[in-house]
């Protein structure tokens, strides 16, 4: 019966875990703000949200965002379907062609979007004192060659270019580059000063979401929100509400900001090697997370180039490396992220030799109980060891009856003696406790396996079983568990607690993920299996009687 007061242990623990999450995110503390000094200024009273003010400008006028005016623009890759408005090269639309919106859907999961009921768009522009996003006639409309652009059969990449001239004769070059098979959108801009005076320019980049907070599930505590990276921190969440409370500030070298949600994130990644500004606001029923680059001026005659990248897509963690420094965090694993991240790895791994997401747990589950294998023999063989002891420990009682202290001291010479540790069954549950933690969250970041079939009725590994078969075979494995741990308990109402723990789990996960569910379920087997072996050891020995 200890197995099973060790299963409860696990249960609790992992439940507490849960719910301390769900806590942490609706009424923990939140970060503190961090305030730099000698940053670009705040967005000053009476300006455009859309449009950050910059340093050295003192418009103070209502500077325009009317996206409805601009020619939309629809360029396409193998990944990628994405709609640029001609009025500022905002993008107003994305759809990850990869990823159907639901199971067996011919329609692409959309990510950014724009329309009456809600906003979630990239935009970008240069601001300054002659930035033509910072006039005072509103966002500039580019001209642009067509309104299709498509990624051609045996080309590596397409390029959306959008040109505006100003009344001084000053040329912006917008252009938007997309590569096969890439979620990684580089933005640049080329500027020819035609005057006769220097051009004081600013590249920014924001995101911009409808204010509206996104409510999660016990069983599903996903995030939505703001994150940003910088040079002291490589990856901090910036919440919602934490944007309704105060503006982010931070500068650093580098670093990146991000609008995230469960399997998706877009990003905006300015140059690595630059001084920028990232900030946070919230207006007028939207919130922005962004970032400004440092003040460039363009001499006369002289034409230069400015640049960043959008990270549009799933969180696909090697290529979000490869993007940005600290990108990749975004699949976001929790504090036990150094163990987590190597258990993805593996179960990428598998997959690349089954091509089953299913069986892939199957194998990793199979791993991590061999590895733990030592412990878990330790765990019975202590169990088994402190069962032996129940007369003499009865004795013990019987001698001293009431008092504590003497009973203390005549256990702990018992322990000694018999050469037991009476901590041995528990001091190992709590050592595989963070890696089903960390499992846990492995398999819930996991973007592939969204939409990921096993076989039969299961046709997608990140929702519950629709039959509920694997919660019910979970239980009934527990049940057997159950049977095969011998009955210690004196306690009458301990025992029916016992009795009842497999019924309990298995409503619990009924609403779990067909792949968490999957786990539990074989981490079950795996343990019948080995208790089987380890109590036939244990009873040649003479220690274990049922």
């Amino acid at each position: 019966m200890e197995s099973q007061r060790n299963l409860l242990i696990i249960g609790l623990l992992f439940v507490s875990f849960l719910i301390y999450q769900q806590w942490q995110k609706d009424y923990g503390p939140q970060p503190e703000v961090i305030t730099a000094t000698n940053t670009v200024n705040a967005t000053p009273a009476g300006a455009h949200p859309d449009v950050p003010a910059s340093a050295t400008s003192s418009d103070d006028s209502d500077l325009t965002q009317a996206t409805s005016a601009g020619q939309l623009i629809t360029v396409t890759t193998d990944v990628l379907k994405l709609k640029i408005s001609s009025q500022g090269g905002d993008v107003v639309s994305g759809e990850l062609l990869a990823y159907p919106i639901e199971e067996e859907s011919s329609e692409p999961f959309v990510l950014l979007e724009e329309d009456a009921n809600f906003t979630y768009i990239a935009q970008s522009g240069l601001i300054g004192r002659d930035g033509p996003d910072a006039s005072a006639n509103g966002r500039p409309i580019y001209q642009v060659s067509s309104s299709n652009f498509e990624l051609a059969e045996g080309e590596d990449q397409v390029v959306v270019a959008m040109t505006y001239q100003d009344q001084a004769g000053n040329q912006f070059t917008k252009s938007f580059t997309l590569k096969r098979g890439s979620y990684d959108v580089d933005v640049t801009y080329e500027v020819t000063n035609n005057s006769e005076q220097a051009l004081n320019l600013q590249l920014y980049g924001q995101l911009k979401q409808t204010e509206k907070e996104h409510k999660s599930s016990m069983v599903m505590p996903v995030y939505r929100g703001g994150a940003y990276s910088s040079d002291s921190t490589r990856y901090s969440k910036y919440k919602i509400k934490d944007m309704q409370k105060a503006n982010l500030n931070v500068t650093t070298t580098g670093g990146w900001v991000a609008m995230m949600q469960h399997y998706f994130v877009t990003a905006w990644l300015p140059d690595e090697n630059s001084t920028n500004q990232l900030y946070s606001n919230a207006n007028n029923g939207f919130v922005f997370m962004g970032y400004k680059a440092p003040a460039h001026t363009v001499a006369p005659g002289q034409s230069e180039q400015l640049s960043s990248s959008l990270w549009v897509g799933p969180k696909l963690q090697e290529q979000m490396a490869e993007a940005a420094k600290h990108l990749d965090l975004t699949v976001d694993y929790g504090w036990l992220w150094f163990i987590a991240q190597p258990l993805s790895k593996l179960l990428k791994f598998f997959h690349s030799f089954v091509g089953n997401w299913g069986i892939a747990i199957i194998l990793i589950t199979f791993t991590v109980k061999g590895i733990m294998y030592p412990l878990t023999k330790a765990q019975y063989t202590s169990m088994a060891k402190m069962r032996l002891l129940q007369p003499k420990m009865a004795a013990l009682r019987e001698k001293y009856g009431d008092d504590r202290q003497k009973m203390s001291q005549g256990m702990m010479e018992l322990y000694k003696k018999e050469k037991v540790n009476p901590l041995g069954g528990c001091f190992p549950i709590l050592l595989q406790m963070p890696i089903f933690i960390a499992l846990y969250w492995s398999l819930m970041e996991s973007v592939e396996l969204r939409h990921a079939p096993f076989f039969g009725w299961i046709t997608d590994l990140s929702v519950q079983d629709p039959y509920y078969i694997l919660p019910v075979l979970m239980g009934v494995s527990m049940f057997f568990i159950q049977k095969m741990s011998p009955t210690t308990v004196a306690d009458p109402m301990q025992a029916k607690i016992m009795q009842f723990m497999p019924v309990i789990f298995t409503v619990f996960f009924l609403w779990f993920p067909a792949g968490l569910v999957l786990y539990w379920l074989m981490s079950n087997v795996v343990t019948l299996i080995q208790q089987t072996l380890i109590y036939r050891n244990l009873e040649k020995k003479g220690l274990h009687k049922r």
